[in-house]
């Protein structure tokens, strides 16, 4: 279930029969590999540092009837985190192949050595939704928050 948390996850992953930490990519391959890192995992991860940022700003400099602001943007900032997470590991399984290993760490049985190669498309639709979930939970809780503010 949470194979993103996993310390070597990448001796699952193959390119041209190598594994993924020690295949030297082509100037092609290096520069869709980049795109795709700068894309999703770069923003993922800015969009969680700046509501890290934001929520320290309103934590130092606010009194304290805004704490559970500064609480929610520091939240909201983590699940942002955890969905880059998500979304590196569904990153690597678009780029390379991943192979089915046994608990010996040899291929699958009647597959060969090899493994079975599998190499499938997936949109990140199921990331957005989730995002968009979050989001929706995290500005409506932010809502509630304000409209419950002495005035």
């Amino acid at each position: 279930m949470f194979e993103f948390l996993e310390a070597h996850a990448s001796d699952r992953y193959h390119l041209r029969l190598h594994r993924a930490r020690s295949v030297v990519l082509t100037p092609q391959e290096l520069v869709e590999v980049r795109a795709g890192q700068r894309t999703f995992e770069g923003a993922y991860v800015r969009t969680a540092l700046s509501q890290f940022s934001f929520a320290l700003v309103v934590l130092k400099i606010f009194t304290s009837e805004f704490y559970s602001i500064g609480a929610l943007f520091a939240v909201y900032g983590a699940g942002v985190l955890l969905i880059s997470l998500f979304r590196r590991q569904q990153g690597n399984k678009q780029f390379f192949t991943e192979i089915e290993v046994d608990v010996d760490g040899e291929g699958v049985a009647g597959e060969g050595a090899g493994g079975v190669e599998r190499k499938r498309f997936r949109t990140s639709g199921n990331v957005v939704v989730v995002l968009t979930v979050l989001s929706i939970v995290a500005y409506s809780t932010l809502l509630g928050l304000t409209l419950r503010l002495d005035g």
